[in-house]
């Protein structure tokens, strides 16, 4: 599930060029204390990128070149390990694809999300950090080289998770669901009655979510303090644990 205006942006983007559209390299860096296997989805039924999915040890850093226009989402993979068949199979985040490559398959919630639309206006990309589909690993992304600004998630919501939301493995408690899929109710998916900005509200679920990254997507119409925009063909940094 995307947010609301992900969901609306994912559909800008057409075959033509505009003017002003600049590809991107988006850098991926693991701050993290434990490695991570960041997975990259290309939609609007574009070609994947290059890589869809590779390892990333504490402290590595590496680049994926994206074209314009381009519409797609980014997330690290957590708790991963390939079994005795050679199935390589994660935690949280998993793509099902059996191989460290998701191959144009999505992340599985609960994960955090790092979601673009890049050129969508003359030039204009938006972007954002998005905990809709659940959290498992705090990021960040950051255009470089310009003034716009950063769209984090630096908080751990695994520490702060109410217990109907975790996800546990051998170290604990190793993703956090939303409550849309815990719960599956129109009030937390902002679905039926509720699907729209004036009658689906923030919860006390999301509201656990929005303390720990108020930067982040809480909830599916969480727009305002949470969709950011940036324009003049920026490269951008994408950190996880920043």
């Amino acid at each position: 599930m995307h947010s609301a205006m992900a969901l609306l942006l994912f559909g800008l983007v057409s075959t033509s060029l505009f003017n002003g559209v600049h590809p991107a390299t988006i850098s991926f860096t693991n701050k993290c204390s434990y490695t991570v296997w960041p997975a990259t989805l290309t939609g609007g039924g574009k070609p994947q990128l290059s890589t869809t999915g590779f390892m990333l040890a504490t402290g590595a850093t590496q680049s994926v070149d994206v074209p314009a226009p381009f519409t797609g989402r980014f997330w690290g993979r957590t708790q991963c390990s390939t079994d005795s068949s050679g199935k390589f199979t994660c935690g949280a985040g998993d793509c099902a694809s059996g191989q460290v490559a998701c191959n144009g398959a999505g992340g599985i919630p609960p994960a955090t999300l790092i979601e673009f639309t890049l050129a969508a206006n003359a030039g204009q990309d938006f972007y954002d950090v998005s905990l809709v589909d659940g959290f498992n690993v705090p990021a960040s992304v950051s255009p470089t080289g310009g003034a716009c600004k950063s769209a984090s998630c630096p908080g751990n919501v695994n520490s702060v998770c109410p217990p109907e939301l975790q996800v546990t493995g051998p170290s604990g408690v190793i993703a956090c669901k939303s409550a849309c899929e815990q719960f599956n109710q129109p009030q937390y998916c902002c679905t039926g009655g509720f699907g729209s900005p004036t009658t689906c509200k923030p919860t006390s679920y999301s509201t656990i979510f929005k303390i720990q990254c108020p930067e982040a997507y809480s909830y599916a119409y969480d727009d305002q303090s949470s969709l950011f925009s940036c324009t003049g063909g920026s490269n951008y940094a994408i950190s996880f644990c920043p």
